[in-house]
């Protein structure tokens, strides 16, 4: 079999390099192994794209990527924008397209002081990455119109981020009919008055309208990489984490900085908990309160691209990059792999914890 490995790192793999996990673990940091493994057809031209954990902050810090491919070439990219980590891989007719990617992060629970107040503004060019308008989250329209009259009277960006953060979980629901995480095409959400979906439809939604009126915000794509802690069984996922992908969000709120939200996850314990749960019980409500400004890390953050252009495929951008993708020759032409049906498509994603 022609067989070749690569290795790309992140961090350092040395007995140093690895020193600092044992102090980590300690202190609240949890680290991850999590492996995504693909597989396409036999003799079939294809080109595979892997989402690769590119977020690093103060409670996420990726370790090392490595990769293994038979058959093909393969080459880790970041996207211009939005630093969207690629792992993009090519396979020639007659091999067998198969690729492994291996990451290991550490995370640590997140939650933000909002009364903090003493970070400095953020830059003007990066403030325009964050407030604006992509395909799937158009900023004007019937969008800001509905952003505006659910903002009336707030003053301040949490003000209006806790306006929108309670009008979603209040008028939204969780549809289990949705294929994977949902679209996220909040203008037709909106036009159709249509207000259910999963992740990427409920906290897109919270994103473009906190855009339409000013406050940067952004979707954070990922995958629950363990069980919750806080005893939430919906809001958690180990071992087996193919279909666990989970969209998260942000909005940026002067002189605080980032702040953690996730409406989409609290009508996740609405549908899920317990076999279903109304919005005023206990555990409900417990979710709601901690669920804006604070985020549990049983989750793997992959990036915030929006719009993804896949480098070489012949049908241009993905909205976001939270699964693998893949384009193969099939029926006399290139065609796109569904990503949403992964016993055609042939993908496992396993999550399981370090003990350091």
């Amino acid at each position: 079999m022609d067989r070749r490995s690569f290795l790309k790192t992140t961090a350092a793999l040395s007995a140093a390099g690895l020193a600092p996990l044992s102090h980590a673990a300690a202190s609240g940091w949890r680290s991850f192994e999590v492996t995504t493994r693909v597989e396409l057809q036999d003799g079939s031209p294809a080109r595979i794209w892997l989402p690769v954990p590119s977020v690093n902050t103060d409670y996420q810090k990726v370790l090392d990527n490595r990769y293994t491919i038979d058959g093909g070439n393969a080459r880790m990219i970041k996207d211009p924008t939005y630093g969207v980590g690629i792992l993009a891989a090519e396979f020639a007719k007659d091999k067998q397209p198969t690729i492994e990617l291996v990451s290991r992060i550490s995370t640590r629970d997140r939650a933000v002081d909002l009364d903090a107040g003493k970070r400095a503004p953020m830059a003007d060019a990066e403030r325009r990455i964050w407030l604006r308008s992509t395909e799937l989250l158009p900023t004007d329209g019937i969008v800001k119109e509905t952003a505006e009259d659910i903002t009336k009277g707030a003053k301040t960006d949490v003000e209006k981020a806790r306006a929108v953060y309670e009008w979603i979980v209040d008028n939204t629901q969780r549809d289990p009919k949705t294929r994977g995480c949902g679209i996220g095409d909040i203008q037709t959400m909106l036009e159709t008055k249509n207000l259910s979906g999963k992740c990427a439809d409920l906290n897109a939604l919270f994103v473009g309208l906190m855009r339409a009126v000013g406050v940067p915000a952004r979707d954070v794509y990922g995958i629950r990489v363990a069980d919750s802690r806080l005893g939430y069984k919906s809001l958690g996922k180990s071992g087996d984490i193919t279909k666990a992908q989970h969209c998260r969000a942000e909005f940026y709120a002067a002189g605080t900085g980032w702040v953690p939200v996730d409406p989409a996850d609290v009508r996740k314990v609405v549908l899920e908990e317990n076999g279903g749960l109304p919005l005023n019980d206990a555990k409900v409500e417990a979710a709601r309160k901690r669920l804006f400004g604070s985020w549990e890390m049983n989750w793997m953050a992959y990036n915030y691209g929006h719009d993804v252009q896949l480098p070489g495929s012949r049908y241009g951008s993905v909205g976001f990059l939270m699964y693998p993708n893949a384009e193969a020759f099939e029926s006399g032409k290139i065609q796109r792999v569904d990503s949403l049906d992964p016993q055609n498509f042939r993908y496992t994603i396993t999550a399981r914890e370090l003990l350091v």
